[in-house]
């Protein structure tokens, strides 16, 4: 019966989120999104999304009133990454933001090394992110589908050290800091031109709250 209430409980929070997003806030759906119970339910949505990004954020949701005060914070620091990082695209998701850098800001073609461009653009981000300690922070390497898939799942877990490896020695602890290589299994924009597969060859910062911020968020909430 357990199993039967949670399945629809995330049928239920899916459905309002898919069906009814366009008309909802991004607090509003952080709220929506924690009703269903957390990772069973972003994996659910990241998947019929195509975004594992969106599927990680959602994942880690608390949802309720504590959820929409871990909102507000999380825009705060997004509309300030978006202000002050040039070269990376920058969306609120749910409790959490989605900070995207194409590789061609951070990456030669085909290569690992950070360029001298990417340096700056991270050396921005790590000041903010810095000033914002009670998160979590996945790196998240991508890549178009041409090419092996073992290849391109190899390059996308490079990539995301390489990038990981560099804010870690820049200043960002550790203990914040998780990367995944996605290879080509999770574009968040059709194959199906250069420029689009462009856009999946991408490196993506996956920024939630630590158990720091939802134990502050759910005591300010009353939800203890």
């Amino acid at each position: 019966m357990r199993i039967l209430t949670n399945s629809l409980l995330v049928l239920a929070a899916s459905s309002i989120l898919l069906i009814g997003c366009k008309s909802m806030t991004k607090t509003q759906k952080g709220a929506a999104i924690g009703v269903a119970g957390g990772a069973a339910m972003g994996a659910i949505i990241g998947k019929a999304a195509g975004n594992a990004g969106l599927g990680a954020i959602l994942g880690a949701a608390v949802g309720g009133t504590a959820g929409v005060l871990i909102g507000k914070k999380m825009d705060k620091q997004a509309k300030e990454i978006d202000d002050e990082v040039d070269g990376a695209k920058v969306e609120r998701v749910g409790e959490g933001i989605v900070v995207e850098f194409n590789n061609a800001v951070l990456f030669g073609f085909d290569r690992s090394d950070l360029n001298a461009g990417a340096r700056t653009e991270l050396d921005k981000l790590v000041a903010i992110l810095n000033k914002y300690p009670d998160t979590n922070l996945e790196v998240a390497g991508h890549t178009d589908s041409q090419g092996a898939t073992d290849y391109n799942q190899r390059l996308s877990v490079r990539r995301a050290t390489s990038v990981a490896s560099y804010v870690d020695a820049k200043g960002i602890a550790s203990h914040r800091l998780t990367t995944k290589g996605y290879g080509e299994l999770a574009p968040k924009y059709d194959n199906d031109s250069e420029a689009n597969m462009a856009k999946n060859r991408r490196v993506e910062f996956l920024i939630t709250a630590n158990e720091k911020m939802k134990a502050e968020a759910k005591k300010e909430a009353g939800e203890n």
